[in-house]
């Protein structure tokens, strides 16, 4: 399941991006945050990878999608000129972003490397 959340929801569960000097990753279990917009055609191709992902590894990863044209702030923090992006956030190491499209097989790379699944 992807879970749409907002930039408080976001505060809380992920990262308080009001203090981008220090990450300090908030949720108990790996994410992935998918920054996305309604209008933005290849974030609408990604939702059925990404729902299949979701599906896959439920349990043990939580995917929470995040509309930068509600909360613009959040963009401006994470400096986002493009989407899709994608923050991958493992539980203790510094989270890592990617920029536009991705691939099945990209994702399941980045969720095996940077999320350690």
């Amino acid at each position: 399941m992807l879970i749409k959340i907002n930039a408080k929801e976001f505060m809380e569960k992920v990262h308080d991006y009001k203090n981008m000097t220090t990450w300090k990753y908030k949720g108990d279990k790996p994410c992935i945050v998918d920054f996305y917009a309604d209008w933005c055609r290849p974030c609408k191709m990604m939702d059925p990878i990404l729902e299949k992902i979701a599906k896959e590894y439920e349990g043990k990863i939580i995917i929470y999608k995040i509309n930068i044209d509600e909360n613009k702030d959040i963009a401006q923090a994470f400096q986002i000129n493009s989407i899709p992006f994608f923050l991958f956030c493992p539980l203790e190491e510094q989270a890592q972003s990617a920029m536009g499209m991705m691939s099945e097989e990209n994702l399941r790379t980045a969720i095996k490397d940077v999320l350690k699944q």
